[in-house]
């Protein structure tokens, strides 16, 4: 809720651990916002400035004090290797709404990480948010990023029409939607299955 700490939490999947991002993840987070191809459909050009990163970092403590969101960072458990981060950002406790977003470094692409984490922080956030919508864009170009909200349950609503101009390059953004209402179908088909 607005004003009161958000606690970000500390998740693992089978593969991840999901947790509260530190200082000294700075080198590796600047690494992967500053490479170019991973952000080829990002809505701001790649970092340039390594003060960015720590800056970043200091912004997610701001999201849990405010209450407005978390934005956790994504290590591979076997190796304690960073991947990438997500977030549920723009918490609106009088809409109960969110936005979710992730980034993932390249190591990590095609081998449903970005699913795996998303569920994850989609998990924790319908039981902890009182959240009955969570929204995500992403660049129509962009297929691998909408296959995996797509497989997460989200709904392609609509199209942003030349929503982006980074470095001259003009881009449309897919709006995703995800209800509690949908959340929750799949979750009791899984649960039933178990």
């Amino acid at each position: 809720m607005a004003g009161t700490v958000l606690r970000t939490p500390t998740l693992h999947t089978e593969r991840l651990r999901l947790r509260p991002f530190r200082d000294d993840d700075a080198e590796a987070l600047f690494a992967l916002q500053s490479n170019a191809h991973v952000l080829r459909f990002w809505d701001s050009p790649p970092w340039t400035e390594r003060d960015r990163a720590q800056a970043f970092i200091e912004r997610c403590r701001e999201l849990a004090e405010d209450g407005t969101g978390v934005r956790l960072a994504v290590d591979r458990l076997d190796d304690g290797a960073f991947l990438g981060w997500c977030g549920l950002t723009g918490w609106n406790p009088d809409f109960r709404s969110a936005g979710l977003g992730y980034c993932f470094a390249e190591v990590a692409w095609g081998q449903g990480y970005a699913t795996e984490t998303a569920r994850a922080v989609l998990r924790w956030a319908y039981a902890t948010m009182d959240l009955n919508r969570v929204q995500s864009e992403t660049d129509t170009r962009n297929v691998a990023s909408a296959r995996v909200l797509e497989k997460l349950g989200f709904v392609r609503e609509g199209t942003l029409r030349q929503d982006c101009i980074v470095n001259g390059d003009v881009s449309d953004s897919w709006v995703y939607g995800l209800l509690a209402s949908d959340w929750e179908v799949p979750s009791r088909i899984a649960n039933s299955l178990q």
